[in-house]
């Protein structure tokens, strides 16, 4: 694992975020991961923080709901069949690990696990979060939002950022 510069690669993790990255949170037993394609990086209370969007009728929201923290894996190869596996299925109903054929390893600083890949990793303590008020939402982007089903925003500290080959 080689350290990387956050705010070097910043760049580099807002261009990828368009072609998705596993999100992965583990709260007790439960652990899953899904694909998010929305996210923001930047320096926020004094730290580099990381802010991920989780919508409420995701069976993630209800780990992230009883989690301290998360990682991102942003992988350097091919994995868009994976990606998409996990950004259309529930894992209430699917084990996505082994539906994906994704390993799992132990984060250098957090609970949850990274996606055991080559990629940059993030790993991230909660330090807040928010549910979208749709009466703020600025006019237009309701549309997003056709099934009235509003994300939560989690800020995440970062802890750890490094690359894996």
């Amino acid at each position: 694992m080689k350290e990387v510069d956050y705010l070097a690669l910043s760049e580099t993790v807002i261009e990828r975020i368009k072609n998705g990255a596993f999100l992965t949170v583990k709260a007790g037993d439960a652990l899953n991961t899904m694909t998010i394609g929305w996210a923001t990086i930047g320096f926020a209370w004094g730290n580099p923080t990381l802010m991920v969007m989780v919508r409420k009728s995701r069976h993630t929201f209800t780990i992230m709901e009883n989690a301290a923290d998360f990682t991102v894996t942003f992988p350097l190869t091919n994995m868009q069949k994976e990606i998409n596996l996990c950004g259309t299925k529930s894992g209430r109903d699917l084990d996505k690990f082994q539906a994906a054929n994704l390993k799992i390893r132990p984060a250098r600083k957090v609970i949850s696990p990274i996606i055991d890949t080559p990629g940059l990793h993030i790993e991230c303590t909660i330090v807040y979060k928010a549910a979208i008020d749709p009466a703020s939402l600025v006019k237009g982007h309701e549309k997003l939002y056709p099934r009235k089903d509003y994300h939560t925003l989690y800020f995440g500290e970062i802890q750890e950022w490094y690359k894996t080959n």
